[in-house]
């Protein structure tokens, strides 16, 4: 049997936002704030990434041939690609867990950006 044709709503039941919350507004008010971060996240830190792998070749480009400047810059080269590579690894690991133990998705393009859609269980 396949984890994804497991029904989950009947396995949690169902999850409610207290009466009258700010949080309770929209359909999905959780699944919207953790889509948020998690897109907040993967910009800041591809910024970041980015940066840093500019760094590297600012240095790399102004070591003047000096062995130890250019392993230094190298080394930031590197660790710049080894970073976006476990932030993807992390959101497609992520993402197949939830998808296959959960049943939702993280990655749900919405005209507003990623949408997390959270597992509801009914009553």
């Amino acid at each position: 049997m396949k984890l994804a044709a497991v029904d989950t709503k009947k396995i949690f039941g169902t999850i409610d936002p207290p009466p009258g919350s700010e949080f309770a507004k929209g359909s999905n008010p959780l699944g919207v704030l953790l889509g948020t971060g998690i897109s907040l996240f993967l910009v800041v830190a591809g910024i970041v990434a980015l940066i840093y792998l500019l760094w590297g070749a600012f240095d790399w480009i102004t070591s003047a041939g000096d062995k130890e400047k250019l392993m230094k810059a190298r080394h930031k080269i590197q660790n710049a690609l080894i970073g976006l590579i476990v932030i993807f690894a992390a959101l497609v690991i992520f993402n197949v867990i939830v998808g296959l133990v959960l049943g939702g998705r993280i990655i749900q393009p919405t005209p507003g950006g990623f949408q997390f859609n959270l597992p509801s269980v009914g009553r």
